[in-house]
C-alpha cells in the first residue's frame, strides 16, 4: 500500500493484505491544535485534534481533517457517532458541506471518493477491507456489545454479495486491558456473569474502595467476534491509549487530570 503525500510518519497503519485500499489511524502528531503558545485549556488538544465538540478553534478543527482527507487520497465522511449500531453506507451527498446524516457508529463505502471515518479517544476503532468495499466502526464496548461489528460486516456483504472469508479487519488504538476497568454492567452486556471473578476478558481487580471492578479487554472481545463472524483475517490491536497519552488523546487520562481530550480518527478508502 503506497501513502498518499502528507501520511505522518507516527500514524499506524494496518499490517494487513488488502491490495487497493488506502488506511491508516491518526496519533496525535501532525496538527495544528492546541501549541504551547495556546490557551491552557487547549493545551490538551495537541496537536491533531479532529473533533469539533471539544472546544478546539474551529479552524484548527477544519485544518486538521484537510490534512487527514490530504493523506487519504479522497473526503473522509466523519459520523455523528452515539455509541450505537447504526451503519451508513456512504453516498456523494453525505460529502457535502451541508450535509446532515443520520446518527451512525459505522460506515462502509464502495466509491474510492468517500473514505470511511471513525473517532476514538480510548473506544475501539475497527476498518474493514473486501472486495470492492471498505468499511470502519466506532467500537466503545456498548457498540461493541450491541452488534456494530456484526451489523458492519452484515452491510458490506450485502453491498457487494462477497463473503466474510473475503474480508480483512483491523483493530486500530485503544485502552488496553491494563486500563480499562469496568463495572458489572458491562460484563452483563456481553453475557458474562459477574458472580465470576477472573473470567475470559474480564480480569477480577477491586478499586481502592474494595469495590468489584474488572479490567476489560477490548481488542480479545472484538477479536472474538470477528472471529465468530469468519472474517478471513484479523490483525491489529496491542496498544493502549490511557498508557501512551503523550503519543494517543484519551478520554479517561484527560478527564482525570483535568483537560480536554481531542479526538483522533481511523480511515480508510478504495483506491
Amino acid at each position: 500500500m503506497q501513502p498518499h503525500p502528507g501520511l505522518h510518519a507516527d500514524w499506524l497503519r494496518p499490517d494487513w493484505d488488502a491490495p487497493g485500499v488506502d488506511a491508516f489511524m491518526t496519533t496525535r502528531a501532525g496538527g495544528v491544535s492546541g501549541g504551547v503558545d495556546a490557551p491552557a485549556d487547549q493545551r490538551g488538544l495537541a496537536s491533531l485534534n479532529l473533533g469539533r465538540s471539544v472546544g478546539d478553534l474551529p479552524a484548527n478543527v477544519v485544518e486538521n481533517r484537510r490534512r487527514v482527507a490530504a493523506a487519504i487520497g479522497g473526503t473522509p465522511v466523519f459520523l455523528k457517532q452515539v455509541h450505537g449500531t447504526t451503519v451508513l453506507r456512504l453516498c456523494r451527498a453525505h460529502a457535502l458541506p451541508q450535509a446532515d446524516p443520520e446518527p451512525a457508529d459505522a460506515a462502509i463505502s464502495t466509491d474510492p471518493a468517500l473514505a470511511c471515518a471513525v473517532m476514538v479517544a480510548d473506544c475501539l476503532p475497527v476498518l474493514f477491507a473486501g472486495p470492492g468495499v471498505v468499511g470502519a466502526a466506532h467500537a466503545g464496548w456498548r457498540g461493541l456489545a450491541g452488534g456494530v461489528l456484526e451489523n458492519t460486516v452484515a452491510a458490506m456483504r450485502e453491498a457487494t454479495g462477497c463473503a466474510a472469508a473475503d474480508l480483512r479487519a483491523w483493530m486500530g488504538a485503544c485502552i488496553g486491558p491494563e486500563r480499562f476497568e469496568v463495572g458489572a454492567d458491562v460484563l452483563q452486556a456481553f453475557g458474562a456473569e459477574p458472580v465470576m471473578r477472573d473470567q475470559p476478558l474480564f480480569r477480577f481487580q477491586p478499586n481502592e474502595q474494595g469495590e468489584p471492578r474488572w479490567r476489560a479487554d477490548l481488542y480479545g472481545l472484538a477479536r472474538r467476534r470477528l472471529e465468530a463472524l469468519g472474517v478471513g483475517a484479523v490483525s491489529g490491536g496491542g496498544w493502549c491509549t490511557r498508557g501512551e497519552p503523550s503519543r494517543f488523546f484519551s478520554f479517561r487520562h484527560e478527564r482525570v487530570d483535568g483537560l480536554r481530550s481531542g479526538r483522533m480518527a481511523a480511515v480508510v478508502r478504495l483506491r
